[in-house]
């Protein structure tokens, strides 16, 4: 049986008919054809699949469709929305040097996201603390934390450092 939902992903509003069982995570790859949002482990471990709903970090994969109904979601793709302009968080993951397969890329940038909309200026610590549960297997994490740090700087340059 399959469930009559509406989701607004990344601005844009959704009306879809999706079985019970099926996560946020293959309705966004599979029927909506937003492939940013990785599927890594499938268990909420590793970060890959992260998307921003109603303001909070959320794992995809974990999450059911049906739960979804009426809420409004952030992937990847939202960041820059018109395509011709990178995100300040994407910038400076790129200029820092803190994507290299990138296959975390993409969850790792949304917890940035996250993080910096309620901490404009977060030192080392709470960068860290927010992306622990984000997994990278190519970096030892150092670029991905400047990355972070100057993308706060970037977003909110007004904002006194809590260094």
């Amino acid at each position: 049986m399959k469930h009559e939902i509406s989701l607004t992903v990344n601005g844009d509003t959704y009306n879809l008919a999706v079985e019970a069982w099926r996560t946020l995570n293959e309705v966004l790859r599979e029927d909506l054809n937003l492939t940013g949002t990785k599927l890594g482990c499938g268990s909420g471990d590793c970060g890959a699949c992260t998307v921003i709903v109603d303001g909070k970090s959320v794992s995809s994969c974990l999450t059911l469709a049906v739960e979804m109904d009426g809420r409004q979601i952030l992937t990847v793709e939202g960041l820059a929305p018109s395509g011709e302009t990178l995100h300040p968080i994407q910038e400076a993951f790129i200029e820092k040097g803190a994507i290299q397969c990138g296959f975390c890329t993409p969850g790792m940038e949304l917890s940035a996201l996250n993080l910096l909309e309620t901490n404009p200026r977060p030192n080392d610590a709470q960068i860290r603390s927010a992306i622990s549960g984000n997994l990278c297997r190519c970096t030892g994490y150092n670029k991905i934390v400047d990355a972070i740090a100057e993308a706060g700087r970037r977003m909110n340059p007004q904002s006194k450092s809590r260094r």
